[in-house]
């Protein structure tokens, strides 16, 4: 999923929450989680998805996707990525509303939230 992110590849249709936090996995595990943001934006607009203040890359939920991610390998060091996967997905993040334990829908949706980092307003993420 990683590999089809990264050369735009992936079928629109494969790019799923639960692709989003596979490659998350593995770009972290491979040292690469500074390139998912460039690869989200390439993988949108070669799939079609503009990237605007209503639509398309978001920063405030890939940067908590990638906290979460560290966190869920910090305390999987050896544990192949699939099952680390299947263990968020079990989770509470295999949810797409997981957000909103930390952001009102209101914070979240804001084009200032979807070009820059937001902190949360209710709740902190998982400290890794």
């Amino acid at each position: 999923i990683a590999h089809g992110l990264i050369d735009r590849s992936l079928p629109k249709t494969d790019w799923t929450h639960a692709a989003h936090f596979a490659a998350a996995l593995w770009l972290v595990r491979a040292g690469r989680e500074a390139e998912m943001p460039a690869c989200i934006r390439a993988y949108n607009t070669a799939t079609g998805v503009a990237n605007t203040d209503t639509s398309g890359y978001h920063e405030t939920i890939t940067q908590a996707s990638l906290v979460v991610t560290r966190a869920a390998l910090a305390s999987a060091f050896d544990v192949p990525l699939g099952d680390v996967l299947a263990a968020m997905m079990a989770a509470r993040y295999g949810r797409s509303d997981w957000l909103f334990a930390h952001w009102t829908r209101g914070l979240l949706f804001t084009p200032q939230a979807r070009r820059r980092w937001v902190a949360p307003d209710l709740a902190p993420l998982p400290v890794v």
